[in-house]
């Protein structure tokens, strides 16, 4: 599999089109959410491309919550056209005819005036040439998208940079944790034989028991296996960041066993110096979390 760029979650693109006939505004702006959510605001008469911009931009967002301003303004005039309503000025001069007769007045009614009666002339809108509409949207949308992306894209850079930084540091703590444990168990081997000397009076020491506290303190302060899948989760996000793609997700999940990890390795550690590198694995973890967040 090749290798591919992580996005961020978070994005604005725009774009704009403007010609004779009219002028189209696309906007885009999104914030991190777990699932693909778009929302699109435009004008009622462009209703009708709803679900075709929706579709058109799934190529270009897989997660997100992604708000699409659209913006439109019609400079032509063939667009609306008058509509003269016979039907209704007939039954208008109907009416009033009767009225003159009724009440001996003079039918003094003109054109000038009948035009102005409710709904005898009408403006009417003219139907759009969809097909040459959605070309220029289509236009518009590519644009205000690509802009979006490569945002996207910015963002999701410094965000892998700035992770792959903080999987390192945690190498570090790990890689101190790692050789610190056998220090820790050679020191209480230490210890005890003090103790155990100072209680006996120098007497000979039953190293068969010494051997047997060790051993019974080791089993409890192991952490060999948590080290063991620490370094393992470390190296596979690595990994995940650098071929990329759409792993936010993943990386969440693995940044969740890592915590699970490190708060292992702290509830186990019987040594400040391990106690707090662990604390800095958690921190380090924390950060991490946040930010895998905005990754799509």
């Amino acid at each position: 599999m090749g290798t591919e760029f992580i996005k961020s979650m978070t994005g604005f693109g725009r774009c704009e089109i403007v010609d004779e006939d009219r002028k189209i505004v696309v906007e885009m702006k999104a914030v991190n959410h777990r699932y693909s959510d778009i929302s699109i605001r435009m004008p009622k008469k462009l209703n009708f491309f709803e679900n075709t911009i929706r579709n058109y931009l799934k190529r270009y967002i897989q997660r997100g919550k992604v708000d699409v301003f659209i913006f439109y303004e019609d400079y032509t005039k063939r667009n609306v056209c008058v509509k003269y309503n016979k039907e209704l000025a007939a039954e208008y001069m109907n009416h009033l005819r009767s009225m003159a007769e009724e009440f001996h007045l003079d039918n003094d009614i003109r054109v000038s005036t009948l035009s102005k009666y409710p709904e005898v002339l009408l403006m009417e809108e003219q139907g759009v040439d969809e097909q040459a509409l959605w070309k220029d949207m289509e236009q518009v949308l590519k644009g205000a998208a690509k802009a979006f992306v490569e945002s996207r894209l910015r963002e999701g850079e410094l965000l892998k940079e700035d992770i792959l930084k903080k999987l390192n540091l945690m190498s570090c703590h790990v890689q101190f944790i790692k050789e610190r444990s056998p220090e820790i168990l050679a020191e209480y081997k230490r210890k005890l034989e003090e103790k155990v000397r100072e209680l006996l009076n120098n007497e000979k020491i039953d190293e068969a028991r010494i051997l047997t506290e060790i051993t019974i303190f080791a089993d409890k302060i192991c952490i060999d296996e948590e080290i063991v899948r620490l370094e393992s989760h470390i190296d596979t996000m690595k990994k995940e960041l650098i071929e990329g793609g759409g792993v936010g997700r993943k990386l969440d999940f693995m940044a969740q066993e890592m915590n699970r990890e490190a708060n292992t390795i702290l509830s186990k550690a019987n040594d400040l110096e391990v106690s707090n590198r662990a604390i800095d694995l958690k921190t380090e973890i924390e950060k991490i979390r946040e930010q895998v967040q905005n990754i799509e």
